[in-house]
């Protein structure tokens, strides 16, 4: 058995195996253990909504560009360099997209600590 591993998950937990929204967003939280992660994920959220805001004022195309590269940028960081592991999105890019969402709003409301 391998006890190195730290997240709140099963070590064979497959993103792939859920079936729900719901049963995926205790794997995604698990996911995102490391305070770090979590902050780059909240800060490219953040400047996502910003060029969102900034693509609908301008009508620049740009804009869209910017904020995707903002949001996968800063969270890709996250997992590779402080998590030190893949994201979820590479698996359930439709469940992950929705955790970052829920996680943004958790993070707001005070149920997830940045």
């Amino acid at each position: 058995m391998d006890t190195t591993h730290t997240s709140a998950s099963p070590p064979a937990a497959d993103a792939k195996a859920f079936k729900s929204f719901a049963e995926f967003y205790p794997f995604y939280l698990s996911e995102h253990s490391n305070r770090t992660c979590r902050r780059l994920h909240f800060a490219g959220s953040s400047l996502s909504l910003l060029c969102l805001a900034a693509l609908a004022a301008t009508r620049n195309p740009w804009w869209l560009l910017a904020g995707l590269l903002c949001g996968y940028g800063f969270a890709w960081v996250g997992h590779f360099v402080f998590e030190k592991n893949k994201p979820a999105s590479f698996k359930r890019p439709l469940y992950s997209f929705m955790g970052d969402w829920v996680m943004y709003k958790d993070i707001w409301t005070g149920k997830v600590k940045i």
